[in-house]
């Protein structure tokens, strides 16, 4: 992860020196986001927020191109609701946020406490996830097959009283999407099921520039309630493991306690199959730990809220007008293109200031593309381009390429296109290198990851997939080891030899690794 010793980043602290700190720096550094005086609660700032509307935004697109309506829901939950799923309110119990009064009054003493005569008759829940209580309003909606399928979605904030939190992988408030949908029978489900998954793999690849596994979770990951759960892994720079998104066949186990039924064409009444999907912020820390270097983030160009930003060096004189003019002129040149099917986004930085110092600013954030114009760029009808994923040359200087202004705004499109491929392809090859597949005993994984390694990375296996008793003792045996199982890669290459935890034929493969 180190790079030439004479550079001198712009971070505080490197990867390789300590890659929790960075993490945090990076957040810092690059304004994403800021602590904001509630445990485990952050306050997202416009560059972080920027992304997270660039996510939601395209998001939003392949959702609706499936056929899924939005739809919006309430924060609050009655206690009730849950009791009637009890699998599902014991995955949760010891995260939920309670509120049982509703009014305060003065203590006597200066402050504020409840107020005895305003308790709740019935305790709400600030939502954890919303399968109980749409699953009330779709019980409500589906009366006849014909009804089906419901496919619906909201985008909200969630609530999980987190004990160990950090900025963007794990908060007690966190935005997010969630998919439920309604379906005649376990085929229909299960096709919806995997499409949303596949949704989440491509979008990751193609829109995070982040190379993800997709596959099925072990039963002892399975979502509270659910009979299938299904990951998108990506690996992060420090060699571990991140859930990027999960999407959950949940069978007919909310229709039955949410009474979600239908009459079928035989005038029967069936229980509906029911799926849930969903994505968090918890991406935009998928893409700090995918993409960041020690001079800040790289912002994907798909995501970045701004893909271009122009930096003229104004120098507080008369030539400043004429160097604003020309600017102005080039940022109207850039913006009449199109990459990613949409306009170029394109910002002019005419804040006062050091161009160095703003410079170094968007560096941090990420911006793909840097333009620096002096006067004598002006003149000559040129441009400055600083390209964020190769900011370095050999002999540690800034990598500034001159180009004439037009044939730079002709460029645009391809070079945002080639950043995009290149954070990528950078992160898939790093992500294949540090998979290990020649491990043939539990010795020989517990060997692995004990060994001062800087980036241990994953391990695949072959497993017998055990149940039960079995698993538990695996589990225990990789707790110990601070290991889980990530899931099952969906791809086509072929399963020998035995299960190194149990002795067995092997009839899968699965992802072993450190997790965040």
């Amino acid at each position: 992860m180190s790079q030439t010793a004479s550079i001198k980043h712009a971070l505080p602290v490197l990867r390789q020196e300590d890659f929790a700190q960075w993490y945090q720096a990076v957040i810092a550094e690059a304004e994403l986001a800021e602590e904001s005086g509630v445990r485990g609660c952050m306050v997202i700032k416009p560059w972080g927020y920027g992304i997270w509307e660039r996510i939601q935004k395209l998001m939003d697109e392949r959702i609706k191109e499936a056929g899924v309506e939005n739809c919006y829901f309430p924060l609050f939950i009655p206690l009730s609701y849950f009791a009637r799923e009890a699998e599902h309110v014991e995955g949760f119990a010891k995260e939920m946020a309670v509120v049982t009064h509703h009014r305060l009054i003065a203590d006597g003493k200066g402050g504020l406490v409840p107020d005895p005569e305003a308790k709740l008759e019935e305790p709400l829940i600030v939502r954890p996830t919303s399968e109980t209580v749409i699953g009330a309003a779709m019980a409500r909606w589906i009366q006849s097959w014909r009804d089906l399928p419901m496919l619906t979605n909201q985008w909200a904030n969630v609530v999980r009283w987190e004990m160990r939190t950090r900025m963007f992988l794990r908060t007690s408030e966190f935005l997010w999407q969630e998919g439920h949908t309604a379906h005649a029978n376990e085929a229909d489900a299960m096709e919806e099921t995997l499409r949303a998954l596949e949704m989440y793999r491509s979008f990751a690849e193609d829109v995070l520039a982040m190379p993800v596994v997709a596959g099925p979770k072990p039963e002892n990951e399975r979502f509270p309630g659910a009979v299938e759960t299904f990951s998108i892994e990506a690996m992060m720079q420090d060699g571990k493991a991140l859930q990027a998104g999960t999407s959950h066949y949940l069978g007919t186990t909310f229709s039955e306690a949410a009474g979600i039924r239908y009459q079928d064409k035989e005038g029967s009444q069936t229980l509906c199959h029911t799926t849930s999907w969903g994505v968090s912020t918890r991406m935009i820390g998928g893409v700090i730990m995918v993409h960041g270097d020690d001079d800040g983030l790289r912002t994907p160009p798909q995501i970045a809220p701004q893909q271009i930003v122009i930096l003229p060096m104004l120098r507080d004189n008369d030539g400043d007008a004429a160097l604003l003019a020309y600017c102005s002129a080039l940022r109207a040149n850039i913006a009449q293109h199109s990459v990613f099917g949409e306009k170029v986004r394109v910002l002019l930085d005419k804040r006062p200031g050091k161009a160095t110092a703003k410079r170094w600013a968007w560096v941090k954030k990420g911006v793909p593309l840097i333009l620096e114009i002096g006067g004598r760029d002006a003149e000559n009808g040129q441009v400055s381009v600083l390209r964020r994923d190769r900011l370095w040359r050999e002999d540690g200087k800034a990598n500034f390429t001159a180009m004439a202004q037009d044939a730079f705004a002709a460029s645009v499109p391809g070079e945002l296109e080639a950043i995009q491929s290149a954070l990528f392809e950078e992160a898939r090859a790093r992500r294949d290198a540090q998979i290990v597949r020649d491990i043939d005993s539990v010795a020989g994984l517990e060997a692995y990851f004990s060994e001062d390694k800087a980036v241990p990375g994953w391990v695949e296996l072959g497993w017998s997939r055990p149940t039960g008793a079995a698993l538990d003792k695996v589990v225990e045996q990789l707790k110990a080891l601070k290991l889980t199982i990530r899931n099952t890669p969906m791809d086509d290459a072929p399963v020998s030899g035995t299960c190194l935890f149990t002795g067995e034929p092997a009839v899968e493969r699965i992802l072993v690794a450190r997790a965040y």
